[in-house]
């Protein structure tokens, strides 16, 4: 329970502090911190929760990052169900938090999106389907492809949470125009719930892409790593 425990606060505080930068910060009157202030969020997160529970945990956060672990053989069978459960469970709880807090300002609507994850006309730079779901398969088998090198045992001990959490920045900043970056089943589906409506029917997107990303950068990084031990 502990390893749950884990996954659930660090999930929670994910989609917080990411989350909560893109509603509360992203946009603010002159202040606001943008594209930029919002991939840093959600890179910090995942690098201070890496330090603070990696070691009890792995600190996955992300049912992808589970499922592409499972795949590339550093995750039990029987402890990925219940990670992303945790996973889920917190994503919603910090989603709550953020919008009884968001919705103490006159005039907030959570119409306008909540941060949630969508392609066509909910895309923010009005991308498709097709584009939405590359962005999102190609960008999860990167982040599976890092979190698997920078965690392997030859790789510098200690440096691993800031590399995943610099990869995760990257990725918001080329992918968040395109989906409002998801690479996380987790973070999209917190959001879902609140929004309701087109966030839910486009959900099914940010829950196959990052999990086909997910198995494919396990896949890739096994394939390089048997190489390298011939």
């Amino acid at each position: 329970m502990k390893k749950y425990s884990a996954e659930f606060f660090g999930t929670f505080w994910l989609v917080l502090g990411g989350c909560g930068s893109a509603v509360l910060s992203a946009a603010f009157p002159h202040l606001g911190i943008g594209f930029l202030g919002v991939a840093l969020a959600f890179g910090l997160t995942l690098l201070t929760m890496a330090f603070a529970i990696g070691h009890i945990s792995g600190c996955h956060l992300n049912p992808a990052v589970s499922v592409g672990l499972w795949a590339g053989g550093r995750l039990p069978t029987r402890d990925l169900l219940p990670y992303i459960i945790a996973q889920v469970l917190g994503g919603i709880l910090a989603a709550g938090v953020l919008y009884l807090i968001a919705s103490g300002k006159a005039g907030f609507d959570i119409a306008a999106g909540f941060a949630a994850n969508g392609y066509g006309e909910h895309s923010p730079g009005g991308y498709g389907l097709l584009s939405a779901f590359i962005t999102e398969v190609v960008m999860t088998m990167v982040f599976i492809f890092v979190i698997l090198g920078a965690t392997d045992k030859r790789a510098p001990q200690g440096f691993a949470p800031i590399a995943i959490g610099l990869c995760l920045t990257l990725i918001h900043l080329i992918s968040i125009p395109v989906t409002n970056t998801s690479v996380n089943p987790a973070r999209s589906t917190a959001v879902a719930v609140f929004v309701g409506d087109w966030a839910i029917s486009q959900l099914w997107l940010f829950w196959v892409a990052p999990i086909i990303g997910g198995m494919l950068g396990a896949m890739v990084y096994r394939f390089i790593e048997s190489e390298t031990k011939q």
